[in-house]
């Protein structure tokens, strides 16, 4: 199955599942993919979060349901995964602008979400530097801690926060930032903040060791001012790469950040020169 082609598998099984509850982890099975990818994938191809998605899809759906039935509104909502008629009403109002009731009463016109359809459009001819590189297993020394994909994207810059906020940069400067999900299919991950692993030193108390699996990796290089030079990067490698490289699909569930030392340049991470690389594991297709 192609990048596009799995994500479409992805929307068709939340439009089947609409008014049912819905996981990550479920809806990235049916893409083959990790949670990881399959949440990053969707953002970069779509403009929106999976979670922002399915909120808009389940209210559009309710509000028809409102507008054309004389069903309870209580039952409306539980139906499209509300535990309340006011958390309902409170999102149902950010949406349509009115409450179910009024929206009722009025008659009035519902904003419709229609279902996604992707589209990859080959335009500019621009070419993206990626080199395929196979390596062995390589261990790092690492700070370890485990999220929950839906609270990643807030949580983990906190992560990195707390660790040089609590002297943790002594230990461990950073040089690689790693998602783990090796079994591509559970609602977590395990993210590490980690350097190279020097056997012949000792572990410090709140650190670990983890092993990368070898790999055929690809490794697409990244200059210019963070996190906006990594952001384009990332939305070149899901909406360009991927979808129209005939050789490689996403082999495993990990992915992994080399930065370079931000002493090394004048202005740190805003320099427009910094350098990062962001490597995905990849077989033939």
């Amino acid at each position: 199955m192609d990048w596009v082609a799995s994500i479409h598998q992805a929307i068709q099984y939340i439009e089947e599942h609409l008014r049912e509850e819905l996981t990550i982890r479920e809806i990235a099975q049916q893409a083959a993919l990790s949670p990881f990818y399959f949440q990053k994938g969707f953002a970069m191809l779509c403009g929106m979060t999976v979670g922002d998605y399915i909120r808009q899809r389940r209210l559009s759906a309710a509000g028809l349901e409102v507008l054309t039935t004389d069903r309870k509104i209580i039952d409306i909502a539980l139906e499209f995964g509300y535990d309340s008629p006011d958390s309902f009403t409170k999102a149902f109002v950010r949406f349509h602008g009115l409450t179910p009731a009024a929206l009722r009463k009025s008659g009035g016109a519902v904003r419709s979400f229609a279902p996604l359809r992707i589209k990859v459009t080959l335009e500019g001819g621009q070419n993206m530097d990626c080199k395929i590189m196979k390596k062995e297993a390589f261990t790092v020394l690492c700070r370890a801690k485990t999220f929950k994909y839906e609270d990643a994207a807030a949580q983990v810059p906190q992560f990195w926060a707390e660790h040089f906020g609590t002297g943790g940069g002594k230990v461990v400067c950073g040089m690689y930032g790693i998602n783990l999900d090796e079994s591509m299919g559970g609602n977590e991950f395990e993210y590490l903040i980690a350097d190279n692993y020097d056997p012949a030193k000792e572990i410090p108390d709140g650190f670990t060791t983890r092993t990368i699996p070898a790999h055929t990796w690809a490794v697409f290089p990244c200059t210019g001012r963070m996190p906006q030079a990594l952001q384009g990067l990332n939305q070149q490698i899901f909406s360009q790469w991927l979808p129209t490289n005939p050789d490689y699909k996403i082999a495993a569930g990990i992915n992994v950040e080399l930065y370079s030392d931000a002493s090394r340049f004048e202005d740190g991470t805003q320099d427009q020169d910094y350098y990062c690389e962001v490597w995905v594991p990849v077989e033939k297709k």
